[in-house]
């Protein structure tokens, strides 16, 4: 009997002793459990946290920080006569200077009129063929078809550097041919430049001429800019910021050279360009940049039809190396 109650007591100790490490065992796993998912969980609570806490810092920072310092202002703009350099002819003239980040603007109304770009386009077509390999400066040549042209110049074979020297009409409506529309289109957007509509691709809105060679869409046609757009694009290709590589923009430094200047110490690079209407000249520009040891800037003088005066880009070309040397002599 003794016997059989010690054996009942031990198969008791084993149960009792078996419950107790079960509920050991499930309440260990169900403490695992929870601490699991809090640990997964508690990733989740921070990057909740994370917006909320940058967004906070955003805030502090642009309460604490020198609005000057952490917002691009805009270039300021000044008005300024230089209606003595335009000797009573109808025009106007810009100068971006980067440094200062100012506009410095005569006769603000016409500089914000889109006109055709006549030939300072050539600096666009240039770029563009360059930049695409649309010829190489070096083999650039193209045959002149014996036409007999007004200039010259023109009649001969002739390359890129002469082209460009010689305002070549011709030439550059076979390279601008070659670039075709949808290269022309999409760096124009590139470039932001003017009204970007090469609608009219021959040039059959231009009444001054109907010549295929000697006409398109850049002149006296569908194209627009305003002098102040002109400038912003030379920027666009010459500045510190450009997309264009440095031996296009070597290139286009080499043919846009000033020569005949007085000063050494100022490098002035450029194009002229000049459009007729009904045998009168409606629009005469001279538009680049000029460097210095200092830094570069970036103009456009402007002319327009003026009554009982004669306009001329040689007008525009001397205005604007004059407006030039006088900026740099303040």
């Amino acid at each position: 009997m003794k016997k059989k109650n010690n054996y009942l007591r031990t198969v008791c100790w084993i149960v009792i002793g078996a419950f107790i490490l079960t509920g050991c065992s499930n309440n260990h796993s169900a403490e695992e459990k929870i601490f699991a998912e809090d640990w997964n969980r508690e990733p989740e609570k921070e990057k909740m946290k994370e917006p909320q806490m940058m967004s906070d810092s955003v805030f502090i920072e642009a309460d604490t920080e020198d609005p000057a310092e952490s917002i691009v202002m805009e270039p300021e703009i000044t008005s300024i006569d230089w209606s003595e350099c335009f000797n009573g002819l109808n025009g106007a003239a810009v100068v971006y200077d980067v440094s200062a980040r100012q506009y410095t603007i005569y006769n603000s109304d016409l500089a914000l009129i889109r006109r055709s770009p006549c030939s300072t386009f050539k600096i666009i077509s240039s770029l563009i063929a360059l930049e695409n390999g649309i010829f190489e400066p070096e083999d650039s040549t193209r045959i002149w078809n014996g036409e007999i042209f007004w200039n010259e110049d023109w009649n001969k074979d002739i390359d890129f550097r002469e082209a460009f020297r010689t305002s070549c009409v011709w030439y550059y409506r076979q390279v601008i041919d070659d670039i075709g529309k949808n290269m022309m289109q999409k760096e124009l957007e590139k470039l932001q430049y003017g009204n970007c509509d090469i609608s009219d691709w021959e040039g059959r809105l231009n009444t001054n001429n109907n010549n295929r060679a000697l006409t398109g869409f850049w002149l006296e046609s569908s194209l627009r800019i305003s002098p102040k757009e002109q400038v912003e694009v030379m920027e666009r290709i010459f500045g510190d910021h450009s997309d264009y590589s440095e031996e296009t923009q070597r290139e286009l430094k080499q043919v846009m050279l000033v020569s005949e200047q007085e000063r050494t110490d100022i490098s002035i690079y450029g194009k002229t360009g000049m459009g007729k209407a009904d045998g009168f000249v409606v629009d005469a520009w001279f538009t680049g940049f000029a460097e210095n040891a200092e830094g570069k800037i970036y103009f456009c003088v402007y002319l327009g039809k003026t009554d009982n005066m004669n306009v001329s880009s040689s007008q525009a070309k001397e205005i604007a190396i004059r407006i030039v040397s006088d900026y740099y002599g303040q």
